[in-house]
């Protein structure tokens, strides 16, 4: 897997594109989830691309304290359906904590994840701290990793 890390404004036409186009066949297609995901917050922080060949397999982005919580945060985590079961996902999550340490300094980190992948990111030293809420029709759970 070759990762790229890269800040909004230095990602190019491609990149964006990519990124996008594999969160919208995530999120909204294959999970049926119709949301605004162009939230404002892309803009703000660094995106983790990992490409396999020139294709983008897995993505997530990283946001500072105090944009979508007081911690900083790893957001729209997403692996292609074509990579999975590979240990894509698993390369993705080690990368994006110590992306995100190497960007913003070793701190806690907060998510929002879907329930059902609770245990998978507990596995990465994240521990749930909020009741089960729903955000876009799928039950979420926050996570903080201290």
């Amino acid at each position: 897997m070759n990762w790229k890390i890269k800040a909004f404004n230095e990602l190019n036409n491609y990149e964006l594109y990519a990124i996008l186009k594999l969160r919208a066949k995530v999120f909204v297609v294959e999970q049926n989830c119709v949301f605004q995901d162009m939230d404002d917050k892309d803009q703000k922080g660094m995106h983790l691309m990992g490409f396999q060949n020139d294709e983008l397999a897995a993505y997530c982005r990283l946001l500072p304290a105090g944009v979508s919580y007081k911690e900083a945060s790893i957001g729209r985590v997403v692996t292609d359906p074509e990579y999975r079961g590979k240990g894509v996902g698993k390369d993705l999550m080690q990368t994006a904590i110590d992306k995100l340490n190497d960007e913003y300094g070793n701190q806690p980190i907060r998510i929002g994840a879907q329930c059902y992948l609770e245990r998978f990111y507990s596995s990465f030293g994240f521990n749930a701290n909020s009741e089960v809420y729903i955000e876009d029709g799928i039950p979420h759970v926050e996570m903080l990793r201290l």
